[in-house]
Protein backbone atom coordinates (compact mmCIF):
# COMPACT_ATOMS: atom_id res chain seq x y z
CA UNK A 1 0.00 0.00 0.00
CA UNK A 2 1.33 3.53 -1.06
CA UNK A 3 2.68 6.09 1.38
CA UNK A 4 -0.56 8.24 2.55
CA UNK A 5 -0.19 12.04 3.24
CA UNK A 6 -1.80 11.40 6.86
CA UNK A 7 0.68 8.73 7.41
CA UNK A 8 3.74 11.07 8.54
CA UNK A 9 1.15 12.66 11.31
CA UNK A 10 0.46 8.99 12.22
CA UNK A 11 3.68 8.50 12.67
CA UNK A 12 4.37 11.81 14.94
CA UNK A 13 1.21 10.29 16.98
CA UNK A 14 2.97 6.80 17.40
CA UNK A 15 6.31 9.21 18.64
CA UNK A 16 3.93 10.94 21.32
CA UNK A 17 2.64 7.76 22.40
CA UNK A 18 5.70 6.29 22.58
CA UNK A 19 7.20 9.26 24.86
CA UNK A 20 3.90 9.36 26.63
CA UNK A 21 4.34 5.66 27.92
CA UNK A 22 8.00 6.59 28.75
CA UNK A 23 6.62 9.70 30.87
CA UNK A 24 3.89 8.06 32.69
CA UNK A 25 6.91 5.41 33.82
CA UNK A 26 9.06 8.08 34.63
CA UNK A 27 6.91 10.06 36.66
CA UNK A 28 5.65 7.16 38.82
CA UNK A 29 8.81 6.14 39.65
CA UNK A 30 9.85 10.16 40.26
CA UNK A 31 6.90 10.63 42.15
CA UNK A 32 7.18 7.23 44.45
CA UNK A 33 10.24 8.05 45.85
CA UNK A 34 7.97 11.33 47.41
CA UNK A 35 6.69 10.34 50.50
CA UNK A 36 3.24 11.44 51.44
CA UNK A 37 3.15 14.20 54.32
CA UNK A 38 -0.12 12.18 55.49
CA UNK A 39 2.00 8.88 55.67
CA UNK A 40 -1.14 7.41 53.54
CA UNK A 41 -0.94 4.19 51.43
CA UNK A 42 -2.93 3.92 48.32
CA UNK A 43 -5.05 1.14 50.17
CA UNK A 44 -5.65 3.98 52.98
CA UNK A 45 -6.55 7.09 50.65
CA UNK A 46 -8.98 4.20 48.59
CA UNK A 47 -10.52 2.79 51.40
CA UNK A 48 -11.07 5.92 52.94
CA UNK A 49 -12.52 7.92 49.73
CA UNK A 50 -14.54 4.67 49.38
CA UNK A 51 -15.91 5.06 52.44
CA UNK A 52 -16.75 8.86 52.75
CA UNK A 53 -18.75 8.43 49.60
CA UNK A 54 -20.82 5.83 50.33
CA UNK A 55 -18.96 2.88 48.36
CA UNK A 56 -17.89 1.29 51.81
CA UNK A 57 -19.12 -2.15 50.34
CA UNK A 58 -16.26 -2.21 47.40
CA UNK A 59 -13.31 -3.89 48.07
CA UNK A 60 -9.80 -3.30 47.46
CA UNK A 61 -7.82 -5.89 46.24
CA UNK A 62 -4.11 -6.17 45.30
CA UNK A 63 -3.21 -7.66 41.99
CA UNK A 64 0.19 -8.41 40.43
CA UNK A 65 2.44 -6.00 38.06
CA UNK A 66 3.11 -2.79 37.22
CA UNK A 67 0.59 0.17 37.22
CA UNK A 68 -1.67 -2.88 36.50
CA UNK A 69 -4.44 -0.51 38.93
CA UNK A 70 -8.18 -0.37 37.62
CA UNK A 71 -11.48 -0.41 38.86
CA UNK A 72 -13.60 -3.46 37.44
CA UNK A 73 -17.56 -2.14 36.75
CA UNK A 74 -18.74 -6.05 36.58
CA UNK A 75 -17.48 -7.09 40.41
CA UNK A 76 -17.38 -3.76 41.43
CA UNK A 77 -14.08 -3.77 42.92
CA UNK A 78 -10.80 -1.79 43.10
CA UNK A 79 -7.68 -3.29 42.48
CA UNK A 80 -4.57 -1.62 42.78
CA UNK A 81 -0.98 -3.18 42.15
CA UNK A 82 1.75 -3.64 45.19
CA UNK A 83 2.96 -0.96 44.17
CA UNK A 84 0.55 1.67 44.78
CA UNK A 85 -1.36 -0.57 47.52
CA UNK A 86 1.19 -0.87 49.71
CA UNK A 87 3.27 2.88 49.09
CA UNK A 88 2.69 5.67 51.02
CA UNK A 89 4.22 8.03 48.18
CA UNK A 90 2.29 10.54 46.04
CA UNK A 91 2.68 8.37 43.22
CA UNK A 92 0.97 5.60 44.93
CA UNK A 93 -2.20 7.82 46.33
CA UNK A 94 -2.56 9.46 43.13
CA UNK A 95 -3.05 6.50 41.28
CA UNK A 96 -5.65 4.90 43.94
CA UNK A 97 -7.71 7.80 44.31
CA UNK A 98 -7.94 7.82 40.74
CA UNK A 99 -9.27 4.26 40.15
CA UNK A 100 -11.52 5.31 42.90
CA UNK A 101 -13.02 8.04 40.94
CA UNK A 102 -13.94 5.16 38.42
CA UNK A 103 -16.19 4.05 41.13
CA UNK A 104 -17.40 7.00 42.24
CA UNK A 105 -18.55 7.69 38.80
CA UNK A 106 -20.04 3.83 38.42
CA UNK A 107 -22.26 4.80 41.62
CA UNK A 108 -23.48 8.05 40.04
CA UNK A 109 -24.02 6.50 37.19
CA UNK A 110 -21.77 9.23 34.86
CA UNK A 111 -22.77 9.76 31.35
CA UNK A 112 -19.36 9.16 29.43
CA UNK A 113 -19.00 6.13 31.69
CA UNK A 114 -22.13 4.81 30.84
CA UNK A 115 -21.83 4.44 27.45
CA UNK A 116 -18.23 3.33 27.58
CA UNK A 117 -19.68 0.37 29.12
CA UNK A 118 -22.65 -0.12 26.40
CA UNK A 119 -20.22 0.31 23.63
CA UNK A 120 -18.13 -2.09 24.78
CA UNK A 121 -19.91 -5.50 23.54
CA UNK A 122 -20.06 -4.08 20.16
CA UNK A 123 -16.29 -2.37 20.51
CA UNK A 124 -15.16 -5.36 21.58
CA UNK A 125 -16.52 -7.18 18.35
CA UNK A 126 -15.86 -4.40 15.51
CA UNK A 127 -12.43 -3.94 16.67
CA UNK A 128 -10.82 -7.35 16.07
CA UNK A 129 -13.03 -7.51 12.64
CA UNK A 130 -12.19 -4.10 11.69
CA UNK A 131 -8.27 -4.91 10.77
CA UNK A 132 -9.21 -7.67 8.12
CA UNK A 133 -11.97 -6.12 6.37
CA UNK A 134 -9.56 -2.93 6.22
CA UNK A 135 -6.96 -5.45 4.95
CA UNK A 136 -9.19 -7.68 2.53
CA UNK A 137 -10.60 -4.46 0.88
CA UNK A 138 -6.81 -2.40 -0.01
CA UNK A 139 -5.73 -6.84 -1.16
CA UNK A 140 -8.71 -6.78 -3.54
CA UNK A 141 -9.44 -3.25 -4.43
CA UNK A 142 -12.89 -3.49 -3.11
CA UNK A 143 -14.62 0.02 -1.52
CA UNK A 144 -17.52 -1.84 -0.23
CA UNK A 145 -14.98 -4.12 1.98
CA UNK A 146 -13.26 -0.74 2.65
CA UNK A 147 -16.37 1.20 3.86
CA UNK A 148 -17.62 -1.48 5.61
CA UNK A 149 -14.42 -1.67 7.45
CA UNK A 150 -14.34 1.76 8.21
CA UNK A 151 -17.72 1.35 9.84
CA UNK A 152 -16.26 -1.26 12.30
CA UNK A 153 -13.53 0.59 12.81
CA UNK A 154 -15.27 4.02 13.97
CA UNK A 155 -16.93 2.23 16.94
CA UNK A 156 -13.00 1.65 18.32
CA UNK A 157 -12.31 4.97 17.76
CA UNK A 158 -15.38 6.18 19.08
CA UNK A 159 -14.89 4.07 21.96
CA UNK A 160 -11.27 5.56 22.28
CA UNK A 161 -12.64 9.00 22.31
CA UNK A 162 -15.54 8.30 24.96
CA UNK A 163 -12.73 7.35 27.38
CA UNK A 164 -10.96 10.66 27.09
CA UNK A 165 -13.59 12.56 29.55
CA UNK A 166 -14.12 9.25 31.68
CA UNK A 167 -9.95 9.50 32.47
CA UNK A 168 -9.82 13.19 32.67
CA UNK A 169 -13.11 13.13 35.34
CA UNK A 170 -11.52 10.54 37.78
CA UNK A 171 -8.18 12.30 37.79
CA UNK A 172 -10.23 15.79 38.56
CA UNK A 173 -12.40 13.50 41.12
CA UNK A 174 -9.32 12.26 42.60
CA UNK A 175 -7.56 15.28 42.84
CA UNK A 176 -10.61 17.05 44.65
CA UNK A 177 -11.17 14.76 46.91
CA UNK A 178 -7.64 14.13 47.96
CA UNK A 179 -7.33 17.80 49.01
CA UNK A 180 -10.76 18.27 50.92
CA UNK A 181 -10.44 15.55 53.14
CA UNK A 182 -7.06 16.25 53.93
CA UNK A 183 -5.18 13.29 52.32
CA UNK A 184 -3.06 15.66 50.55
CA UNK A 185 -1.20 19.23 50.84
CA UNK A 186 -1.58 22.04 48.54
CA UNK A 187 1.92 21.85 48.18
CA UNK A 188 1.88 18.23 47.48
CA UNK A 189 -0.48 18.44 44.11
CA UNK A 190 2.03 19.34 41.83
CA UNK A 191 3.33 15.64 41.74
CA UNK A 192 -0.24 14.62 41.52
CA UNK A 193 -0.76 16.43 38.77
CA UNK A 194 2.38 15.23 36.96
CA UNK A 195 1.48 11.60 37.66
CA UNK A 196 -2.17 11.91 36.34
CA UNK A 197 -1.72 13.99 33.84
CA UNK A 198 1.22 11.78 32.21
CA UNK A 199 -0.94 8.70 32.47
CA UNK A 200 -3.99 11.13 30.61
CA UNK A 201 -1.10 11.43 27.79
CA UNK A 202 -1.34 7.95 26.93
CA UNK A 203 -5.03 7.98 26.34
CA UNK A 204 -5.15 11.22 24.48
CA UNK A 205 -2.24 9.75 21.83
CA UNK A 206 -4.17 6.77 21.68
CA UNK A 207 -7.10 8.17 20.65
CA UNK A 208 -5.12 10.58 18.30
CA UNK A 209 -3.60 7.47 16.46
CA UNK A 210 -7.04 5.93 15.66
CA UNK A 211 -8.81 9.27 14.44
CA UNK A 212 -5.83 10.09 12.03
CA UNK A 213 -5.84 6.06 11.13
CA UNK A 214 -9.79 6.77 10.65
CA UNK A 215 -9.20 9.98 9.06
CA UNK A 216 -6.48 8.40 6.10
CA UNK A 217 -9.20 5.37 5.44
CA UNK A 218 -11.96 7.42 4.87
CA UNK A 219 -9.52 9.86 2.42
CA UNK A 220 -8.61 6.72 0.71
CA UNK A 221 -12.28 5.57 0.10
CA UNK A 222 -13.43 8.82 -1.14
CA UNK A 223 -10.54 8.58 -3.58
CA UNK A 224 -11.46 5.33 -4.99
CA UNK A 225 -15.06 6.45 -5.22
CA UNK A 226 -13.24 9.55 -7.42
CA UNK A 227 -11.49 7.44 -9.34
CA UNK A 228 -14.22 4.82 -9.93
CA UNK A 229 -16.71 8.02 -11.45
Amino acid sequence: MFFHPMDFLILIAFGVSIWAQFRVKGNFNKWAEVPTRSHMTGADVARRILDNNGLSHIPIEVVPGTLSDHYDPLSKTVRLSEAVYYGASIASVSVAAHEVGHAIQHAQSYGALVWRHRMFPLVNLTSGVAPFLLLGGFLFQSLSLIGVGIIFFSAAVAFQLITLPVEFNASSRAKKLMLAEGMIYNDEERGVNKVLNAAALTYVAAALISLLELIKYVMIFFQGNQDEE
